[in-house]
């Protein structure tokens, strides 16, 4: 089983950076698909951006050009860097670990951290 601890949420400003960061125990993220979701109040959880086995990452429209997903497999961590942030970004951001074939199902998840985004 695997453990998936995320930090460096917070309160930014409209138009600021956050970085967060999902620290893996248990299991090599190396051998895995890592995604980044995040669930708005009311709102069902929605993926963000995900990174393949082979480092191919992949975006949802709404963070194109402004989110970069990556992967430190030296420290088994997956980081998922924020710039120019709104406040439609305000959610729980939650760390996945998922299937490696398409449909690429949640496996295993963080506990969530918040990122609030004031205008």
């Amino acid at each position: 089983q695997v453990q998936l601890v995320e930090s460096g949420g917070g309160l930014v400003q409209a138009g600021g950076s956050l970085r967060l960061s999902c620290a893996a125990s248990g299991r090599t993220i190396s051998s895995y698909v890592m995604a980044w979701y995040r669930q708005a109040p009311g709102k069902q959880r929605e993926l963000v951006a995900r990174i393949t086995l082979d480092g191919t990452t992949t975006y949802t429209d709404f963070v194109k050009g402004r989110f970069t997903i990556s992967r430190d497999n030296a420290k088994n961590t997956v980081n998922l860097q924020m710039n120019s942030l709104t406040p439609e970004d305000t959610a729980v951001y939650y760390c996945a670990q998922t299937a490696v074939f398409p449909p690429f199902r949640p496996n295993y998840w963080g506990q969530g951290t918040q990122v609030t985004v004031s205008s």
